[in-house]
């Protein structure tokens, strides 16, 4: 949303910022680092550093600092208050125990989706051939790149075109395995099948050995407000069988879902 200079709090925006530097990347930065990802200087960052110490969302050995289990507590708040989270679960977990695979809820956020619901009954076991996948990363809150996911090309699809359009200008596509789409004309080519088949398959294009199949939430104004996924091991399921099979489970679940979002 848009706000009023006056009413806009620069510190408030800077602290965060120091927040979301900190990711899987860099765990534990200093003040140099922080100010260089941070996009502010050395003794703006070193301040919020301390403060952020403090106040126990950060924890430090003097030199470098990492974050604290204390900002659990924006996304426990979330998770527990919000709306969508809580409608979509009970669907998840039936989903679960009806396919024996794992399903999520993502929204977007920029250029990553936010994982904000997953089933709960996962298991992962290297002792036999068709153990049941957890895929690097699937957790609550977890945040994973739009462009290499079928929950983020599911997003992307449901954007305009004009904003389509905008969100690819300059971008450039990092490549998470070899089988990465990276190529722009490509990409968009990707993005205009998922817009026509309304649903989207991606194979190993995010993590090697997993495949995954996602389908657009809408509530009742026919508006997108989250994706749905099932994740699985190629070892496990065919992309065949994923389609046949996992797809009429994740469209009848979207539909049954729509009035409650």
């Amino acid at each position: 949303m848009a706000i009023a200079k006056a009413d806009y709090i620069e510190g408030m925006a800077k602290g965060l910022a120091v927040l979301e530097s900190f990711d899987t990347e860099r765990q534990r930065l200093n003040a140099t680092l922080t100010a260089s990802r941070a996009g502010i200087t050395r003794a703006a960052a070193r301040r919020h550093l301390l403060t952020l110490a403090h106040l126990g969302y950060l924890e430090t050995d003097g030199s470098y600092f990492w974050l604290s289990s204390k900002v659990l507590r924006f996304s426990g708040s979330y998770l527990a208050s919000a709306r969508l989270p809580r409608a979509i679960q009970p669907f998840l977990n039936r989903l679960a125990v009806q396919a024996q695979e794992s399903f999520s809820a993502a929204v977007l956020d920029t250029d990553e989706v936010v994982i904000i619901a997953r089933s709960g009954n996962d298991r992962n076991s290297a002792s036999t051939a068709n153990s049941r996948v957890i895929a690097y990363g699937l957790h609550l809150g977890a945040r994973l790149p739009a462009h290499a996911t079928s929950t983020g090309r599911v997003w992307l699809a449901a954007k305009s075109r004009a904003a389509f359009n905008a969100w690819m200008k300059g971008r450039k596509l990092p490549r998470m395995t070899p089988l990465t789409t990276t190529d722009a004309r490509a990409f968009r080519n990707l993005i205009d099948k998922v817009r026509h088949d309304d649903f989207c398959f991606a194979s190993e294009e995010h993590e090697l050995g997993v495949h995954a199949l996602a389908v657009p939430l809408r509530n009742a104004k026919g508006i997108t407000v989250a994706a749905l996924n099932v994740v699985a091991s190629q070892v496990r399921i065919s992309s065949l069988s994923m389609q046949r099979d996992m797809l009429p489970l994740l469209l009848d679940a979207a539909r049954e879902m729509r009035p409650l979002l």
